[in-house]
């Protein structure tokens, strides 16, 4: 692996050390400025949650800190020789010797707190996320906006800023730069659930952007109440002004009277909704409740 330099000579990205180089890349490097030695194992599963969060906030600290992981299936006599019982563990080592150390995949938060009594307060990615959320309350858009596209753009962007960075797009009509976004972020980033949901919301948008006014299409249904494109014309249109109940309703309609419609096109539009509405959005969970009902009862 190659790594380059950071703020204060730490690598950006973890070295694996091996017992052979453990000297030079933990006790002779924390002469220099504190070392994190992860110790880890292939098969755990732990570890493998542990791993991103410890990699953000040592990344976080600016240089600071540098981190070591070490793979203790392969390297056992370090950890043998420091009493690691079990993984994950984390050493810290300062001016050659071990000085604190944690087991297990802490929360977040205590693993800051954790890094932070090493090295003092850290300004993490989660906290600009915060302080960007806070600016769009305020309605300073244009502050959000630049402080997400930092966080969203480079070559490893934060999955959620680039999420809230295309939902502010979308939320301000600017659909296409939305959807280009998306396209230069990396496959990883697009796995991420928010941005899956920003995408769906996208798609949503693109939908919206070509149908008629509202009161146009409940004049459609009016004129004939068994125009099935018009309810789900019409739910994209009042999803498109978040009135996320009417959409939901529009297509829970055709649903009632034609489940087979457009190759069961409403409750696919359904399901799309309920993606970019997230899990716990009221309208989404009155919704599937009701199409429960439709389909089951």
């Amino acid at each position: 692996m190659v790594e380059t330099a950071g703020m204060a000579g730490a690598p950006t990205t973890p070295i694996e050390t091996t017992t052979d180089r453990f000297r030079a890349d933990v006790l002779d490097a924390s002469m220099r400025q504190i070392v994190l030695v992860d110790f880890w194992a292939p098969w755990c599963g732990p570890c493998r949650q542990l791993a991103p969060v410890i990699e953000r906030l040592v990344a976080a600290t600016g240089g600071k800190i540098a981190l070591v992981k070490m793979n203790i299936d392969a390297e056992p006599l370090i950890a043998d020789q420091l009493g690691v019982k079990s993984i994950p563990a984390v050493v810290a080592f300062q001016r050659g010797r071990p000085v604190d150390g944690f087991v297990g995949a802490l929360p977040e938060s205590q693993i800051k707190g954790f890094l932070e009594r090493l090295v003092g307060p850290i300004e993490d990615e989660s906290d600009a996320l915060e302080a960007a959320q806070a600016m769009i309350a305020d309605g300073d858009l244009a502050g959000a906006e630049s402080l997400l596209g930092e966080l969203a753009s480079g070559e490893a962007p934060n999955a959620k800023a680039a999420a809230a960075l295309m939902r502010l797009y979308i939320d301000s009509g600017r659909i296409d730069d939305a959807g280009a976004l998306l396209d230069v972020l990396p496959e990883a980033a697009r796995r991420d659930s928010e941005v899956a949901a920003a995408a769906a919301a996208l798609q949503n948008a693109e939908q919206a952007q070509d149908l008629g006014e509202i009161d146009d299409l409940r004049n459609r249904i009016n004129f004939d109440p068994n125009d099935l494109q018009a309810y789900l014309d019409l739910a994209l249109a009042l999803n498109a002004k978040g009135l996320r109940e009417e959409a939901a309703d529009a297509l829970l309609e055709i649903i009632r009277r034609d489940r087979s419609w457009n190759d069961d096109g409403a409750r696919k539009q359904l399901i799309q909704f309920f993606e970019a509405w997230g899990p716990m959005d009221k309208a989404a969970v009155t919704a599937r409740r009701r199409l429960s009902t439709l389909l089951y009862s």
